[in-house]
């Protein structure tokens, strides 16, 4: 054989057992993105079984007491129980967050059974929300006009987590204390072969991850209100 009549040098390395530089080194990125996927899966895995634990788990405090409470609507079952612990006493005011437009307080005073005389004196409504993002603008807006300094925060067990990020990122100084609302459905230990309350957790825990990303990295917040003046629709006795 001449010179001339030699391989090329790639076939000569791939005739001896060795690849291609550039192909080792894709491989080798597709392999470590591999590794990364699987481990990045893995974690969203974890947090989920984590998240799921500590809602299913959640309970509300035995004795409430603070300056206020915040009810974040989503259900009548929500606001007979901020009704209830207004009644008894656990906090002066209350404020029912993201209520339809459409509903009046005489709707919702017949809906919970709340006498007149303490839903005139003593409960708020707003209007202005319509997501928790909205929710805690308003709320916000409405323990400083107050001059509140401690809240109880009424919402669904599986709702509350991402309730307080939001309105702990509004104000970090106020004092938001979760009291949970329990789903029936999560007091089960088989709560995760009923598909309606595997979508809610599945979906809730999804929105609480893109809280998280959002509130860490400031990506851009809707405002979630139907105005830029939420004082403006509340409201008021």
């Amino acid at each position: 054989m001449t010179p001339n009549d030699r391989p090329p040098a790639t076939m000569q390395q791939t005739a001896a057992g060795e690849r291609p530089p550039r192909r080792s080194v894709f491989r080798r990125i597709m392999r470590w993105t591999g590794f990364a996927m699987i481990f990045a899966g893995a974690l969203i895995f974890v947090g989920f079984l984590h998240f799921a634990d500590s809602v299913s788990t959640l309970r509300p405090p035995v004795d409430p007491k603070a300056d206020a409470i915040v009810v974040l609507t989503g259900g009548y079952q929500r606001i007979d129980q901020a009704i209830e612990l207004l009644r008894s006493g656990a906090g002066n005011r209350l404020l029912i967050s993201g209520a339809y437009p459409a509903t009046t307080r005489k709707q919702i005073a017949k809906a919970t059974q709340t006498p007149a005389d303490l839903f005139a004196c003593c409960v708020d409504i707003g209007y202005d929300a319509i997501d928790t993002i909205g929710n805690a603008s308003e709320t916000v807006k409405w323990i400083h006009a107050k001059g509140y300094r401690s809240i109880l925060v009424v919402t669904n067990n599986y709702h509350m987590p991402r309730s307080i990020a939001e309105l702990r990122y509004a104000d970090p100084e106020m004092n938001f204390i979760p009291y949970p609302v329990v789903n029936s459905d999560l007091k089960t230990k088989a709560w995760f072969t009923d598909p309606n309350a595997l979508r809610t957790m599945l979906s809730e825990y999804a929105k609480v991850l893109l809280t998280g990303a959002r509130n860490l990295f400031g990506f851009a917040r809707p405002a979630g209100l139907r105005s830029q003046e939420p004082d403006d629709a509340l409201q008021k006795s």
